[in-house]
């Protein structure tokens, strides 16, 4: 059937209300979810069926359709590094805490793990502080292409980028309009961080949960997506750094293995922090002090990577650790801790900035 007749199709049966709604078929929700990519379905339609799809709770076979979709419209780069990290951090971005997690990719990249981190300038349903903002503050080109991030990782000099969602996935970033009208998440805030469009050798998907149930799915997703291997940290606003004051779950998989799953102390690694995270400052707000704060996070970051202590530093170490440590890149936590601190107080990873 042509498109305009499956969405009607699908609509009928995912939007008939609580008890009567039916799942659909993984090729259903993939050719579906193209079609809306491809500008096919006109917005009323597109809307209805995430939104829909929502109400009634998404199947695991739907989710992998959507993302499926997402993937076979995606610009996506094989690069010639061995170990790829890839950070998913939510591209709704922070709405009140300074996102450490931007300053990964160059301390990482000095311990060895080449790593990229993607996003988008501004989205529902936070329209927080996102990497696009901070890296722009950095002065770096955040409309890079797929290929110029790819260069950037093969160079041994720099190993790091970030690669925005424009730039590898346009069906989808044109869609941002569209979600700012349906004001709450849907099944895209779940998959668009798992597209992956630059991959390694082997391709290590960092994510960041808040729910208790999203491990397993997020699992089941990043093996769809044809990534390598999964860490789940339940951080803070669900991205990738955890509570600095309390204890986090993490949990590692290979596959659809389950290897690890810890219950993590900050104090384990010699971190004593009274916060779990660095809140933005006083009279600064994502509405009107987007670019004040991401000009913060910069100074902030820049301050941490120079081996200058406090809760950024300590946030760094406490991320890369449990990112070498799953990498099989250190053999303990404790180590990889070690390792990440020297690397930090050297000044190097600035110098890779």
């Amino acid at each position: 059937m042509n498109t305009q007749d499956l969405m009607k199709s699908i609509i009928q049966r995912v939007a008939t209300g609580p008890d009567l709604s039916k799942d659909i078929a993984f090729e259903e929700a993939r050719d579906g979810m193209q079609a809306i990519l491809r500008g096919e379905i006109d917005d009323v339609r597109s809307a209805i069926f995430l939104i829909a799809l929502r109400m009634k709770r998404e199947s695991m076979e739907e989710n992998e359709g959507i993302l499926a979709a997402l993937l076979a419209q995606s610009d996506k780069q094989q690069i010639n590094v061995r170990d790829l990290v890839d950070l998913g951090d939510p591209y709704s971005g922070y709405n009140r805490s300074i996102p450490i997690s931007s300053f990964l990719p160059p301390l990482l990249a000095e311990l060895g793990l080449p790593t990229v981190i993607h996003g988008l300038d501004s989205v529902s349903p936070k329209f927080g502080l996102t990497h696009r903002h901070i890296n722009q503050a950095l002065g770096l080109n955040v409309d890079c292409s797929t290929e110029q991030a790819k260069n950037r990782l093969e160079n041994a000099s720099i190993g790091w980028s970030y690669v925005d969602q424009a730039s590898y996935c346009s069906g989808l970033h044109d869609l941002v309009p569209l979600r700012e009208r349906l004001i709450k998440r849907t099944v895209i805030n779940t998959v668009e961080t798992l597209i992956g469009p630059l991959r390694g050798k082997t391709t290590h998907s960092i994510l960041g949960y808040v729910h208790k149930p999203y491990p397993p799915i997020y699992a089941h997703l990043v093996d769809a997506s044809g990534m390598d291997s999964a860490l789940l940290v339940r951080g803070v606003e669900g991205g990738v750094i955890p509570s600095l004051r309390q204890n986090g779950l993490m949990v590692s998989y290979q596959g659809l293995i389950e290897q690890d799953r810890v219950d993590i102390n900050p104090k384990s690694l010699g971190i004593e922090q009274e916060l779990r995270a660095i809140s933005f400052p006083d009279k600064l707000d994502v509405h009107s002090d987007i670019k004040a704060l991401a000009d913060y996070t910069v100074k902030l970051g820049k301050s941490a990577l120079s081996g200058d202590k406090g809760l950024f530093y300590d946030g760094l170490v406490l991320a890369a650790s449990l990112i070498l440590w799953h990498t099989k890149k250190a053999d303990s936590l404790v180590g990889a801790a070690e390792m990440t601190r020297t690397v930090l107080d050297s000044g190097k990873a600035l110098n890779r900035l």
